[in-house]
């Protein structure tokens, strides 16, 4: 009877582990395969859309901050930085936030300023074409 019961478990934790392997496998092809098509660029994410170092869309950014995104490069960075330090005060570990979210809150920042930055430089970039080189 003993065997029998044992014999039971090792089938039983067999298949659960055989199960979970299979997912994990699934999960670990499917991760592959999507970033070799966003290396290729064979998706629909632009590197305006995406920021490779936190995974931060654009759009993220702007919920998180709960801030409008800028259109055509342009925002009120006074509202993002100042939603930014009362989000990021309110989240400080040391008065019971999270770490997390705090994180979270810095990365958003970062992504809307590069944004507007990247936006700037270009219409910089697009003027001086338009004007040509005019030395001092």
């Amino acid at each position: 009877m003993a065997h029998r019961i044992i014999t039971q478990a090792v089938v039983v934790g067999a298949r659960v582990f055989g199960r979970a392997f299979a997912e994990a496998y699934r999960q670990a092809s499917a991760t592959s395969r999507y970033a070799q098509a966003s290396a290729r660029g064979d998706d629909n994410l632009s590197s305006a859309n995406t920021y490779a170092s936190s995974g931060l869309t654009l759009n993220e950014a702007c919920k998180i901050l709960n801030v409008p995104p800028p259109q055509r490069g342009k925002t009120n960075m006074e509202n993002v930085i100042e939603r930014f330090k009362r989000l990021y005060d309110a989240n400080d570990p040391t008065k019971g936030g999270s770490f997390y979210l705090q994180s979270k809150i810095l990365r958003a920042r970062e992504r809307i300023e590069l944004e507007v930055r990247e936006a700037q430089e270009a219409a910089e970039s697009e003027a001086f074409s338009k004007e040509g080189w005019k030395p001092k």
